[in-house]
């Protein structure tokens, strides 16, 4: 796995995911309008236009909003699924962003890759996690909402559980009630993978 991700690249790489150079296209063909008139209702240069049709140049929400203004479309059709008649996405290795628990942290406790970004309002959140190891004390404890489950795929983990303390080898799992406050620390010289999937707590 590359180190954690930020700035333009990551951003650049969250987006591609909605190929909106190819909607935009999509859209002016349509229409049957060439670059340069597009230029003059929108205020921008056919080179910058065929630049972000081509996915040279990442566009702007407010160069977004202009051109959804011209064809008489929301922004949302950007961003939309492609699908309409069923949930389908998938997310390729390559496509996958690494992010860490702790921003600017030296040494995080952990690290992790969100396996369905593509999907809107889905019911549950996956992740790929990666724990370091990591000395007594380095683990930052939190919560959140909702219930959690993890399987462990290799390496050794701690978990704290409020004052529970257990540690899991590669294949063991554990689900609890993630509004409750739990830490996670690596045990093992190979960083420890785990598969989390995070979902709310339906009353």
């Amino acid at each position: 796995m590359n180190e954690y991700e930020s700035g333009p690249d990551t951003i650049s790489r969250a987006l591609a995911a909605y190929d909106l150079g190819a909607k935009l296209r999509q859209l002016r063909m349509r229409k049957k309008i060439a670059l340069t008139e597009l230029g003059k209702h929108t205020g921008l240069s056919a080179s910058m236009l065929s630049q972000l049709e081509n996915g040279k140049l990442i566009p702007t929400l407010p160069t977004l909003a202009r051109v959804a203004m011209v064809f008489d479309v929301g922004l949302d059709y950007f961003f939309e699924t492609r699908r309409r008649a069923g949930l389908f996405e998938v997310v390729r290795e390559e496509e996958r962003i690494r992010f860490s628990n702790e921003v600017g942290a030296e040494r995080p406790g952990f690290y992790f890759e969100m396996l369905a970004f593509k999907a809107n309002n889905k019911p549950i959140e996956a992740y790929l996690a990666e724990f370091p190891q990591r000395e007594p004390g380095e683990s930052v404890a939190h919560a959140h909402a909702g219930a959690e489950f993890l399987h462990l795929l290799e390496g050794e983990l701690e978990v704290v559980y409020q004052d529970d303390t257990v540690v899991l080898a590669a294949g063991d799992s554990a689900y609890f009630d993630s509004s409750e406050i739990h830490s996670y620390r690596g045990l093992s010289a190979k960083p420890a993978r785990a598969l989390v999937i995070s979902a709310p707590i339906l009353g």
